[in-house]
């Protein structure tokens, strides 16, 4: 959970308790006024979120592990990132263009000039659409990637319980939607939306400059993306605005799942940590869980690993003295 100065994290652990902790955000957004004007915000936004959302994700991952007894290094994480900004890039930037280009004569048949260029450019914009909803649509059918959506849509609900202004119980979260306006997900389908857009200033140019031009113009894409986010999450009362919005909250019905109460404790968890991190407190009544530092997930796979060894020589010892 993410506060103004700080975020909360909580996360499950091996053996079913609920560790917690803290983290400041100390990005150049909260240290430099230039940085928080409209535009370069989004920029800095979209790499803490990248960042600080993988880190965690990352070391909730070497708790898991660690109850294995398997240990996660920080090269890991680091390799993580790439892989994923790699594929991110690859996947939803350069295939779309590449695909839209080769198909291009199949399609259209002899159409040259300008007309071409646009057809092409559509024709990208759809087939990266595609990409995008047919990937959320092939990960969501992990198990382990089910388990992200069901703690995202956790989220939401306590997020929606808090704005209410309710005590955070698992009774009241359970009251609302899993779908949020101001979602990751939302600023994902403006990304592409406008992305479409930005990327025409490109059509019918080389090959190489459409490739480099593409890269180069995310964090364009991103600044307007989030200026477009924050301006339309005032007026969501608004009919035609909130009808503009709806396919992030459509696309949510992917990207969330209702979470069982194991997991709406453990967003509550996070939320109680955000609100003492950035010096609030949650609604008078909230659940108020007992929780553990978060440990380290290296001494905790030699701790199982060790407790493992002895039960493992104590089982061979009856096992000896039985014969």
């Amino acid at each position: 959970m993410r506060g103004k100065t700080a975020i909360g994290v909580a996360v499950r652990g091996p053996d079913g308790q609920i560790f917690a902790g803290q983290e400041p955000l100390d990005s150049i957004l909260h240290r430099n006024r230039f940085a928080r004007a409209p535009f370069f915000r989004g920029v800095v936004v979209l790499y803490e979120t990248l960042v600080i959302g993988t880190k965690w994700l990352m070391r909730s991952g070497s708790l898991a592990a660690a109850g294995e007894g398997v240990a996660f290094g920080g090269r890991a994480v680091a390799l993580t990132m790439l892989f994923t900004l790699g594929l991110a890039i690859g996947l939803f930037v350069l295939v779309p263009l590449l695909l839209a280009q080769g198909s291009a004569t199949w399609i259209f048949g002899d159409i040259e000039g300008g007309l071409e260029a646009f057809l092409v450019h559509l024709l990208e914009g759809l087939i990266r659409v595609g990409i995008f909803v047919g990937y959320l649509l092939l990960v969501s059918r992990s198990a382990e990637i089910g388990r992200v959506f069901q703690y995202h849509g956790a989220e939401h609900m306590t997020i929606h319980a808090l704005e209410a202004e309710l005590p955070l119980t698992t009774q009241n979260v359970r009251r609302f939607p899993t779908a949020h306006p101001r979602c990751g997900t939302e600023f994902l389908v403006i990304f592409i939306l406008i992305s479409i857009l930005i990327f025409s200033l490109l059509a019918g140019a080389d090959l190489w400059v459409a490739i480099l031009g593409r890269i180069l113009l995310i964090p364009v894409i991103a600044a307007i993306a989030y200026e477009v986010l924050k301006w339309g999450a005032k007026r969501r009362e608004h009919p035609v605005w909130r009808w503009l919005f709806l396919p992030g909250i459509w696309l949510q019905a992917i990207t969330t799942k209702q979470p069982d109460d194991s997991m709406i404790e453990v967003a509550i968890c996070s939320m109680q940590e955000a609100l003492a991190a950035n010096d609030d407190v949650a609604p008078e009544g909230s659940w108020d869980p007992v929780r553990e530092p978060i440990p380290d997930a290296g001494e905790l796979a030699r701790d199982v690993e060790a407790r493992r060894a002895a039960e493992e020589g104590a089982a061979a010892g009856s096992d000896a003295e039985g014969a």
